[in-house]
């Protein structure tokens, strides 16, 4: 827990400390957010705000979690516990870092040409893809010594990988390219209202430490093998996950402090898609793949919205909502940011305490 809070703490103050000054350098540099044209809703507020935020909290993360190993370095051995950057670190902070990467040559795009439309589809498409590929391969490749786990598994997974749900190692890596393509582009669909994918990211977060934390405290290797298939759980290295998600987690607290209306820094698709491809990771790396809608109730509303808009526009000829993403419809309805943003953070909290409570219900069947 020490090494947990330490990452999160690091994040934090480095986040808080590093935004205004990442800030001042991208205004300097011009690195302002061009601005799309959505009619009646104008942010025209916003234009010129430094974008390309998220290189301070994914930055930031990256540092936490090396401040995290040194904590670990100096606690006594245990099996689940390692002072050494394992594999499940380089895949969750490997796709944090290349989905940013994606994400940051979009806004590098936007901010040269002035111009909103950013990155081709393809050209994101291409990216996400390969990041996907890569570390979805290595997710499998490479079992732990200690256990046998690898970080991503060849079964369907809800909250722990589902007997009767094989997939195989090739549709493995093929599921773990979607999940990494959906949460991505969720995350960078709900990022349009200042604080609003930051704040409602903190909360997936802080759930998926404190699942990979728990799941930490009933591993499968601590527990006798006769018990095992009660109550233990089978992800390969539950703390190193733990301390990813808690460092990023604190990461975007700090940055929230900046973030929130008025925005002084955007985090641009640098760290949305960064985000994106980090929640995909844990889901994979925790085997909570059929609980993370749930887990990101907000962020899968925000992709429907715009799945059905497009849908009845071609069905009917005319609009379901009156803009999407979501958040831009009641934009037109009036709401003000403010509230949009805080009434849809409640939204992704109930997604996550009920995620919680269905993680927490499986626990409790092992006491009948």
């Amino acid at each position: 827990m020490r090494a947990v809070l330490a990452a999160a703490l690091v994040a934090f103050v480095l986040s808080l400390a590093c935004t205004p000054f990442a800030a001042r350098v991208l205004r300097a540099l011009k690195a302002g957010q061009p601005i799309r044209n959505l009619g009646a809703v104008t942010h025209e507020g916003k234009r010129g705000i430094p974008t390309m935020g998220g290189l301070v909290f994914i930055l930031a993360t990256v540092l936490a979690y090396a401040a995290g190993h040194a904590v670990l370095a100096g606690m006594p051995a245990k099996p689940s516990r390692t002072s050494d950057l394992t594999v499940t670190g380089v895949v969750l902070l490997g796709l944090l870092v290349s989905c940013g990467l994606v994400g940051f040559l979009d806004d590098w795009i936007k901010v040269r040409k002035r111009n909103p439309a950013g990155l081709s589809k393809r050209g994101k498409l291409i990216g996400q893809v390969a990041a996907g590929g890569v570390f979805g391969w290595i997710a499998l490749a490479f079992p732990s010594t200690v256990s046998g786990y690898t970080v991503g598994g060849e079964y369907l997974s809800l909250v722990r990988d589902v007997d009767w749900l094989y997939t195989g190692k090739v549709v493995a890596i093929v599921l773990f390219i979607f999940v990494i393509m959906s949460s991505s582009n969720a995350v960078n669909l709900t990022d349009g209202l200042d604080g609003l994918a930051t704040g409602a990211s903190i909360l997936v977060l802080l759930a998926y430490t404190v699942i990979a934390f728990w799941q930490y405290r009933h591993w499968c290797p601590d527990y006798p093998a006769a018990r095992a298939g009660d109550y233990c759980y089978a992800s390969r290295d539950p703390l190193e996950i733990a301390m990813v998600a808690a460092a990023a987690a604190g990461a975007l607290l700090g940055f929230l402090w900046w973030n929130t209306s008025p925005a002084r820094i955007i985090m641009g698709d640098t760290g949305a898609l960064g985000l994106g491809g980090l929640i995909g990771g844990l889901a994979m790396a925790t085997r909570t793949v059929l609980l993370t809608p749930l887990l990101g109730a907000l962020f899968v509303t925000m992709v429907m919205s715009v799945v059905l808009q497009r849908t009845w526009i071609k069905a009917t000829g005319r609009r379901l909502f009156k803009l999407s993403p979501l958040h831009h419809h009641f934009e037109r309805q009036g709401w003000s940011e403010v509230n949009i943003v805080v009434r849809f953070w409640v939204v992704a909290g109930l997604g996550v305490l009920i995620a919680l409570g269905v993680f927490y219900a499986d626990f409790l069947r092992a006491y009948p």
